[in-house]
């Protein structure tokens, strides 16, 4: 491992707090309601902050793709986000979403200074749900490359590790805040521990699943008969796409005084491909429905050559119609 510091939760908290306080945008997952999902990080809140659960409700491209942005003034961020608590699904996300918007022809400026002013602490889960599935395309319940530091809870300490030149420099600005140390081996040993025990667990649930390659084999081949059955509960909602880590299609909406408004759009709402003279090759539901996985597990990793599908489960948790994405795929195999 890198350079691994321990500092006592309620110390944690009250780092958090000042931060906030001090005028920097700080972020955690807070539980309200029985699930629990990304907050500005306040007095009031940070006693409900979530560690190493799977997962938040909302995923991390929402910092740097917000459903709605005016992208010709007030899109760039200035002043520095931390994001505490973003689980590695997320974080892998992020490597499809670099390579489409900080594209060397093609540079989205809003994107990339979000990007720059956010510190992201990413969370190994030592608890996961159901769906979680990341395993079974090679990936890890923990983060690693892609984010600056990783957090682990363990009782009432908290373990963070640099990952990055921006990790680096955030552990040593807080490094002599009281009830700050390096950890010790019998410290790490715990956090591998747990480590191992979740990524187990997913692996075990999630036995037989086929990885990305396969998959994209299957939902190529797979007859329209099929999309037509599984698609047969979608009710074209979208909420799939809204909150997955990758899936980053839009509209560009016009407003007066040459103002752009930068919109999330996805490929299951009826008339996404429509044109001018009324054609529309997604017009038929079970269409719209194979395209979601063509995108995921065909076009996308041939494009970019990276997962579009990190395994968070989150499609399937969401889908008011209960359609479970890895039952389809297994139906396949």
């Amino acid at each position: 491992m890198n350079r691994v510091i321990k500092i006592n939760r309620e110390e944690w908290n009250k780092l958090l707090i000042q931060l906030s306080d001090s005028g920097e945008r700080i972020y955690a997952p807070v539980r309200k309601n029985g699930s629990f999902d990304y907050e500005q990080v306040a007095r009031d809140n940070a006693d409900g902050i979530v560690y190493n659960e799977a997962k938040p409700s909302s995923p991390l491209k929402i910092f740097f793709l917000p459903l709605r942005l005016n992208v010709t003034s007030g899109g760039r961020q200035s002043g520095r986000t931390v994001v505490v608590g973003a689980p590695a699904c997320d974080i892998e996300g992020l490597k499809l979403l670099d390579a489409m918007y900080i594209d060397e022809k093609y540079i989205d400026e809003t994107y990339v200074s979000r990007r720059e002013n956010t510190i992201i602490i990413g969370a190994a889960c030592h608890k996961t749900s159901d769906s979680c599935h990341c395993t079974a395309y090679g990936l890890n319940p923990w983060p690693g490359e892609g984010c600056d530091i990783s957090m682990s809870r363990a009782g009432e300490d908290i373990l963070l590790e640099s990952l990055s030149v921006k990790g680096e420099a955030f552990m040593t600005e807080i490094s002599g805040i009281t009830g700050t140390e390096e950890a010790a081996s019998g410290d790490i040993l715990l956090i591998e521990k747990l480590r191992a025990a979740a990524a187990k667990e997913v692996a075990k649930r999630n036995n037989g699943l086929p990885g990305t390659a396969e998959t994209g084999k299957l939902t190529a081949a797979a007859a329209p008969e099929f999309w037509k059955k599984h698609s047969s509960k979608c009710v074209s909602c979208g909420a799939c796409s809204a909150i997955c880590p990758t899936c980053t299609c839009f509209l560009l909406i016009d407003r007066p005084g040459f103002e752009k408004i930068k919109q999330q759009d996805t490929c299951q709402y009826p008339a996404f491909e429509r044109v001018a003279g009324g054609e529309d090759p997604l017009k038929e539901l079970s269409v719209r429905f194979h395209n979601r996985y063509m995108c995921k597990y065909v076009w996308k990793p041939e494009r970019f050559h990276v997962l579009a599908c990190t395994g968070c489960g989150r499609c399937s948790d969401g889908c008011i119609a209960g359609i479970d994405k890895n039952r389809v795929i297994r139906e396949m195999v």
